[in-house]
Formats: structure tokens, C-alpha cells, sequence
């Protein structure tokens, strides 16, 4: 049993995935569902996501001994300063936010001083569909885990979130906050504002129903992401606002290029960047598949 009382504040695909996971796996005696819908509450405990509901939050936390902030990432710094008045230094409290700078400004403006048991972690895990229908207990199972400890967060809080996430099937990691947010930015940020800006260009234009009526597999593979939460992933833009505007001049860098050699009519530099790029996601599927 690694946590007796898990209290997820948000009870979406994140967070009702990893109940249900916590649940199958055995790893907390009783896990506690917080959110603001009493629709959606209901609904997690008609599914079997968690053993309780609780709409009050100091009701929800009472006697926590792991809380799991599942919200978007603009709504972090009003929770923290909600849970700031309701939780003892020994509760340990973690989130799943895409985004770490911004969680821990919160976590600082809120708290003060940073508690001990404070430990920022990403799952990099989702679906396009949201909502606690979708929720999934195999959602992380061999997928990564990114926690962000930093200099104020005890060791044994780290090691605790870690058995957490790894009970579920994921892979645990850690990197710096700077890091964190970087790498996301080209990895995940930024695909999906290239997802939601092509959907909405196409849906724009006059004859869009002959164009989405003609699309290929290609474009639904490019665009499924465009399903996603638009609320989470207007929060995770500005929050990493600063990293996701640096690789978004970097790619319209390389696309002003090739717009230039197709205008000039230059298939050779064409095949050449079409060549590594493949060559680079071939190599990176290896590398995910060990």
C-alpha cells in the first residue's frame, strides 16, 4: 500500500485515469474524487473511477495523505491557495500539469515558502478525447513520467510520487523545471497549436466542406490532437508562452524555407529535408521501442 488516503482534485481523463489505475493496481486504500461539477463527480463514482466523491474541498483533503492536482494549469495558484489554508506540511501534494514553470510560480505565490511535499510531475500521457467517460487505468502504462523536484521538496516525497506513477506501469523520470518546459514546448505544444491552427484555417474557408469531406487518413493522423481539451491547451500556451514562441520561430524558420524552394521550384532541397525528416522520426520510433 503506498498511500492510504489519495485525494485528485479533477476528475477528467488525467485524473480518472490514474484513479482507475491506483484502484486496479492496489496501491491506496481509498481514493477520494474532488471537482466543482457535481455531473461529472456523480459520473466517476457511477463508473467505478474512485471509491468516494467529496464537492468540498476541505471535506475532500481531511486526513489526505497524497493530493493530485488534475486542473488546467490556469486554475493552479487559486487551488494552491485553497489548499495553503487546508493542508499540514506532511501532506504530499503533486499535479499533471503540461506545463512546470508556471505550476511552481503558482505553488511559490500561494504557499510562500515551498513545501516539502510539493513535487510538480507531467505524465506524458492523453488521449484527443477528454472527460472522465475516457478515463483509462492502462492510460500510462509504458509511458513516461516527469517529475520536476526542486531544491525545497524532500526526498521522500520524490520517492513516494515515484511509486506512485511506476504502480500504474509508467517510467519515471527527472529533469529541471527550465528543462521541462523547453522540451515540451517542441515536443508537444507546439504539434498541437500547429493541429488546432490548421483545423481552424481549413473551417475558415469557404468550400470547407468539400476539403474536410476529401480528407485522407494524413489528415486525420495530423489533426486528431485537434480534439483535444481547447481549454487545458489555451492555459498550457500561455502558460509556456515564452518556449512555445521561441520553437514556433524556429518552425516558421523552416517553413519560410521550404515556401522558398517550392517557389523556386528546388526539388533537390525539397527531397533532402523531406529525406532526414523521415529518416529522424524512423530513428526516433526505434529508440521507442527500445
Amino acid at each position: 500500500m503506498i498511500v492510504e488516503r489519495l485525494v485528485i482534485l479533477g476528475v477528467g481523463l488525467i485524473g480518472g485515469s490514474l484513479a482507475r489505475a491506483v484502484r486496479v493496481a492496489g496501491a491506496c486504500r481509498q481514493v477520494i474524487g474532488w471537482g466543482r461539477s457535481p455531473g461529472t463527480l456523480q459520473r466517476a463514482l457511477e463508473l467505478g473511477v474512485v471509491d468516494e466523491i467529496e464537492p468540498n474541498l476541505a471535506s475532500a483533503v481531511r486526513g489526505a495523505d497524497l493530493v493530485v492536482a488534475a486542473i488546467p494549469p490556469g486554475a493552479m495558484e487559486g487551488m494552491f491557495r485553497e489548499l495553503a489554508k487546508l493542508l499540514g506540511p506532511e501532506v504530499i501534494i503533486t499535479d499533471v500539469g503540461s506545463t512546470k514553470g508556471s505550476v511552481v510560480a503558482a505553488a511559490r505565490a500561494a504557499f510562500g515558502a515551498l513545501p516539502p511535499g510539493f513535487v510538480p510531475g507531467h505524465p506524458i500521457a492523453g488521449k484527443e478525447n477528454s472527460g472522465v467517460e475516457a478515463a483509462d487505468a492502462d492510460l500510462f502504462r509504458c509511458k513516461r513520467v516527469i517529475l520536476t523536484p526542486l531544491p525545497e521538496t524532500s526526498p521522500e516525497a520524490v520517492a513516494k510520487v515515484r511509486a506512485l506513477w511506476e504502480c500504474c506501469g509508467a517510467e519515471v523520470s527527472e529533469m529541471g523545471v527550465e528543462h521541462h518546459d523547453t522540451v515540451l514546448a517542441a515536443t508537444s505544444h507546439l504539434p498541437h497549436l500547429l493541429a488546432f491552427t490548421l483545423v481552424d484555417t481549413l473551417a475558415n474557408m469557404d468550400d470547407n466542406w468539400e476539403i474536410f469531406r476529401y480528407a485522407a487518413g494524413g489528415f486525420r493522423d495530423f489533426t486528431r490532437i485537434a480534439s483535444s481539451d481547447p481549454v487545458m491547451w489555451r492555459d498550457i500556451c500561455l502558460a509556456n508562452r515564452v518556449d512555445l514562441l521561441a520553437m514556433l520561430d524556429r518552425y516558421n524558420d523552416g517553413l519560410q524555407q521550404v515556401a522558398t524552394a517550392i517557389a523556386a521550384g528546388d526539388g533537390e532541397y525539397l527531397y533532402r529535408i523531406f529525406g532526414h525528416a523521415r529518416a529522424a522520426r524512423e530513428h526516433f520510433l526505434r529508440l521507442e521501442k527500445g
